[in-house]
């Protein structure tokens, strides 16, 4: 029953439309990963950035996202693509979640939601906020060159880098 109020309400939330579009400048950003070092846009111009925003650490559908990100990134990597998950969890709760999945890229805690907001992707309901499944690529120029709203998280890391390589080979 809990799972089904969830997805529920990840739905209704999921359902905002985003005002960032492809061909604007990504906002900066300055947050602590799991490790508590800040990691902030700025520091990665000359390189591609994959941002993606999800609900809750170690919920289902976050799970199978990460890990997806986790089985991809040597080859995001060797594309000069750095890959950072955001949500709204705090620093111990991403600590645990990259422990547990051996997630090898950064969790960034946005625990007050502002860098979700700036990048469409906060919900609320009632009193809770919650970041929503949006990911966005971001070009060494600081641009959003893609961007996704309507995300499988079984299938999202793979279109993510089939769409990063047909990004870079347009360049």
């Amino acid at each position: 029953m809990k799972n089904k109020i969830i997805t529920l309400l990840l739905f209704i939330l999921s359902s905002t439309s985003s005002a960032l579009s492809i061909g604007d400048y990504a906002p900066n950003f300055s947050l602590p990963d799991q490790n508590g070092e800040f990691k902030s846009l700025k520091q990665h111009r000359n390189n591609w950035v994959i941002i993606y925003f999800y609900p809750m650490d170690d919920t289902p559908g976050c799970t199978t996202e990460a890990c997806s990100f986790r089985d991809a990134t040597d080859h995001i990597i060797a594309k000069n693509a750095v890959i950072y998950g955001v949500s709204i969890d705090n620093v111990e709760s991403h600590k645990k979640f990259s422990k547990k999945y051996t997630l090898p890229f950064s969790l960034l805690s946005d625990i007050n939601g502002e860098v979700s907001k700036n990048y469409d992707s906060l919900g609320s309901f009632l009193t809770w906020k919650v970041a929503i499944r949006n990911t966005f690529i971001i070009n060494p120029a600081g641009i959003i060159v893609k961007k996704y709203t309507d995300v499988n998280p079984k299938k999202h890391a793979q279109e993510v880098l089939k769409d990063l390589m047909t990004l870079q080979s347009n360049n």
